[in-house]
């Protein structure tokens, strides 16, 4: 008797969902007082994502540690106050990534588009020009930071979040997507914030958003003629957007990217082919990451050996945007295997996640998260082994700043919240089309 009573329980969301087929989307009452989505599931994917971002973290704090160098010499880094600090800020990250966890997916869904607003609203604040420095303080000629004390927090990281939970929520039931001018919407929503982080400038994060929106329009059920179209279309602006500006460099004129930009791309140009004319200046950090990261060769070296190391390489931002060649001078070939191995157990647990998950929220959520996460490992990756020009990304759980790991640490709470809830039975299908 007792099962049927379950079974009945079970068919409420259906019966709601005729009448009201967004309902889903909104976190509606309804679904929430159903029996059997309230269950919880210890035993799931998710937890293959937790254990790997606490193993990243921990590599990350070593590697802060390695990125003071020689104690006592003039030009060390301050290690023991970064790694005290980043420390704190994983305490802070999984605090926030409990919070995550523990909220209901589909309350997240129905304040999607109120995150959405709060973080452009944000992005805005930090470029508006007569805001006092000591609220939004300039750096090298950005303005991405808000002061709040302890934590100089950054816009742009939470626009990460906020943008895939405004993509997951919109597609919910949707087939609009499906057509090449139902993409329209979707587009708009990433190219606004892409604008306002670029207009920083910060063109390591916008790049994050076009590979995650294309991830969640495929899991979502969107044709890949489409799709693949509009990528050979957006990949040839983009090239002819970087050839105008390469040729318009010669007469120090940038129409289209801004000078450091145009650097860096021909920094990158430069190393492949031998050209040092400019090894001590734009192609100076990328040359010493690659020859810091080659000198650990298979195995890397031991710790004294490695300090002294990256002390003397003088790879500028060593304990955030270059941290991946410190970890590869420590240890070598073997090492990054390791961290290419973490990386992608996070991405595969938390496409796992996605599969088991019925709820065309909790579906979306996961992958855009999941390829936002690997999207951004592999540019900084790429950037540190010469093979993709620099961006100033970070290494997700791994590089020195507070913003980055908190945010990366609610990524995780938000897997963590769809994989430990059962999907309800007799659901929906999601983004099943003929």
């Amino acid at each position: 008797m007792s099962r049927g009573v379950d079974l009945l329980e079970a068919m409420v969301p259906i019966v709601e969902l005729k009448r009201h087929p967004d309902a889903a989307c909104a976190g509606d009452a309804t679904h929430a007082r159903a029996k059997v989505a309230g269950r919880i599931r210890w035993l799931n994917a998710g937890w293959i994502v937790v254990f790997a971002s606490l193993a990243l973290a921990g590599v990350g704090l070593y590697g802060i540690s390695l990125s003071g160098g020689i104690d006592g010499h003039a030009g060390a880094l301050n290690a023991s106050r970064l790694v005290s600090r980043q420390f704190m800020f994983m305490g802070l990250g999984l605090g926030f990534g409990l919070l995550a966890t523990v909220i209901h997916f589909r309350i997240v869904a129905h304040l999607s588009w109120v995150i959405g607003v709060m973080t452009i609203a944000m992005l805005i604040f930090v470029m508006i020009p007569f805001v006092p420095d000591f609220i939004v303080t300039p750096r090298n000629g950005a303005r991405r930071w808000i002061n709040f004390g302890p934590l100089d927090f950054q816009p742009s990281e939470l626009a990460k979040i906020a943008f895939v939970i405004a993509i997951a929520s919109y597609l919910c039931y949707r087939k609009g997507h499906r057509t090449l001018s139902g993409l329209a919407i979707p587009a708009t929503i990433a190219v606004i914030p892409m604008t306002l982080i670029l207009i920083e400038p910060d063109l390591g994060t916008s790049l994050l958003f076009l590979p995650t929106l294309l991830a969640m329009l495929i899991a979502a059920g969107a044709r890949l003629a489409h799709i693949f179209g509009t990528i050979a279309l957006g990949a040839g602006f983009a090239i002819l957007v970087v050839v105008i500006s390469l040729s318009q460099a010669k007469h120090e004129h940038y129409p289209l990217l801004r000078p450091h930009q145009v650097d860096r791309v021909l920094a990158i140009i430069e190393q492949h082919q031998g050209d040092d004319r400019h090894i001590q200046s734009r192609g100076f950090q990328g040359q010493q990451a690659l020859m810091l990261s080659g000198s650990g060769g298979i195995a890397g070296h031991g710790e004294i050996k490695s300090r002294a190391l990256i002390e003397f390489s003088r790879v500028p931002e060593k304990q955030n945007d270059m941290i991946f060649a410190v970890i590869v001078n420590r240890f070598g070939l073997l090492g990054a295997l390791v961290m290419v191995v973490l990386y992608a157990a996070w991405f595969g647990g938390a496409l796992i996640v996605a599969a088991v998950a019925t709820h065309p929220f909790a579906r979306l959520l996961v992958v855009g998260l999941a390829t936002m996460v690997f999207t951004q490992a592999t540019i900084n990756m790429g950037m540190t082994l010469g093979l993709l020009p620099i961006t100033g990304i970070t290494l997700p759980f791994v590089s020195y700043g507070g913003s980055s790991l908190l945010i990366a640490f609610i990524m995780v709470g938000l897997v963590m919240n769809v994989a430990l809830r059962r999907p309800e039975y007799l659901w929906r299908p999601s983004f099943e089309f003929a």
